[in-house]
C-alpha cells in the first residue's frame, strides 16, 4: 500500500482523537469543570480503530498494542453514558466484532508475522521497548478511568487520569521523535496542551 493512503489513515485517526479533546475541553470551559461529553467516547472508538489499521499497515506493534486494549475501554464508557444502547443492534455487533475479525482473519492466512512485528528493522529493540512503555502508560489511563467510574457508575475523567496523560504523551512524543513518526507527533503534541489544562481545571475545582 502507498504510504500516503498509510498516513492518510493516521493522520485522519489523529485529527478525530484531536476533535475528541477540542470537545471535551470546550464543553470543560463552559463548565469551568471537567466534562465528558459522549462525543468524546464516540470518537475515540472511530479513532482507534483507524489507528489500529495504521500500526498494523507500518507493522508498529507499540500502536496495535495500545489501541487494541483501549478499543472496549470506549465502548464501555458509552454503555455507561447510556449512548451504547441507543446504537441500532447491528451497528454495536459490528463495531464489537470487526476488529477481533480482522486480527482473526490476518493472523489465519499469514498477514501477520509476529516475528516481523517484534523484529522490524526500522524499529531497534530497544525503541520498540520504549514504545510499548509508552503506550501501556498511556492506555493505563483508560485502564484507571474505567474502574473508576466503575465505582462512581458514571463515566468520568479523573485527575488520575489526566497525569498519565501527560506521562504517557511525553514519553510517546520521544518515540515519535526517534521513530521520525509525524502522526504520532502532531497528535500527541497537540494533546500535551490540553492535558495539563484539564489537570489545572480539576485541582482548580477541587481547592
Amino acid at each position: 500500500m502507498k504510504d500516503w493512503i498509510i498516513y492518510s489513515i493516521g493522520f485522519l485517526a489523529q485529527i478525530l482523537f484531536s476533535s475528541r479533546l477540542i470537545i471535551q475541553w470546550i464543553t470543560s470551559e463552559k463548565q469551568r469543570k471537567v466534562i465528558t461529553p459522549s462525543t468524546f467516547w464516540t470518537l475515540s472508538l472511530i479513532a482507534s480503530f483507524l489507528l489500529f489499521i495504521y500500526g498494523y499497515l507500518r507493522l508498529d506493534f507499540a500502536i496495535m498494542l495500545g489501541q487494541g486494549l483501549t478499543y472496549f475501554i470506549y465502548i464501555r464508557n458509552l454503555q455507561l453514558q447510556g449512548q451504547w444502547q441507543k446504537y441500532p443492534k447491528i451497528v454495536q455487533y459490528l463495531l464489537f466484532i470487526v476488529p477481533i475479525l480482522i486480527v482473526i482473519f490476518y493472523y489465519n492466512n499469514n498477514k501477520i508475522d509476529l516475528e516481523l512485528l517484534f523484529k522490524n528493522e526500522a524499529i531497534p529493540f530497544w525503541l520498540l521497548i520504549l514504545g510499548i512503555v509508552a503506550q501501556v502508560i498511556f492506555t493505563l489511563r483508560f485502564v484507571y478511568q474505567w474502574i473508576h467510574s466503575e465505582r462512581q457508575k458514571t463515566s468520568t475523567l479523573p485527575m488520575g487520569f489526566w497525569v498519565l496523560s501527560l506521562i504517557g504523551a511525553v514519553l510517546i512524543l520521544s518515540y515519535a521523535i526517534i521513530r521520525e513518526d509525524p502522526v504520532l507527533f502532531v497528535g500527541h503534541l497537540f494533546g500535551l496542551i490540553i492535558y495539563a489544562r484539564n489537570a489545572y481545571l480539576i485541582r482548580k475545582t477541587n481547592d
